[in-house]
């Protein structure tokens, strides 16, 4: 089954500034005891197997031991509510990893899919500050750093990350409240990365 999808994505952890975890490909632990993490995926454009999922937002939510490589990841999924059974079941096959592409190689790390859900969503973007809720279990809202000394606004940038995208911009959120499938946590303060993202198999 041939697929690809292209949007904007961001996520929000628990790491205090820079999630060590991204930065060292896993090989170094989160700050804290658990590393609680809410990703999101905003498909701009984008077909599985023939099926149109452009303009749909998907919601990973995680929650992991300091050092991710070992294994025994908690996952949750939350699917847009405008999505159709059809485009619901093509997203879940790519964001489960089911259909191969960047997710597939965590699936090994991953010990509990904890619950999937399909709720009302919002998003907005602005290429600096991005902004997501999901019904009553994400509310979620980061800016990216952009430094008032450079003159570009370009904003700070790690390259060579690999997943789930080259290249993130580093920021903070907001507001970053989780309450889903047992997991609750609230990341306002915390580190935040984002980007353009674009995945096919």
């Amino acid at each position: 089954m041939a697929w690809h999808i292209e949007g904007t994505y961001f996520e929000n952890c628990n790491c205090d500034m820079a999630c060590p975890c991204s930065i060292s490909g896993l090989t170094a632990p989160a700050d804290q005891d658990r590393c609680v993490v809410a990703l999101v995926f905003h498909v701009e454009n984008g077909e599985v197997d023939g099926v149109d999922v452009g303009g749909l937002t998907v919601g990973v939510l995680g929650d992991a031991p300091p050092l991710m490589s070992e294994g025994g990841w908690k996952l949750g999924l939350l699917l847009d509510s405008r999505a159709s059974a059809e485009q619901a079941a093509a997203l879940e096959g790519v964001f489960s990893g089911q259909l191969g592409g960047p997710m597939s190689g965590l699936a090994p790390l991953v010990g509990e899919i904890v619950g999937k859900e399909s709720v009302e969503m919002s998003y907005s973007d602005d290429g600096r500050q991005h902004r997501v809720s999901m019904g009553s279990a994400v509310d979620l809202a980061v800016e990216d750093f952009v430094s008032p000394l450079d003159p570009t606004e370009q904003g700070v940038k790690l390259t060579g990350i690999g997943f789930p995208a080259d290249t993130l911009a580093v920021g903070r959120a907001t507001t970053g409240r989780v309450d889903v499938f047992g997991m609750t946590w609230d990341n306002a303060g915390k580190n935040s990365f984002s980007a353009p993202f674009a995945w096919s198999a």
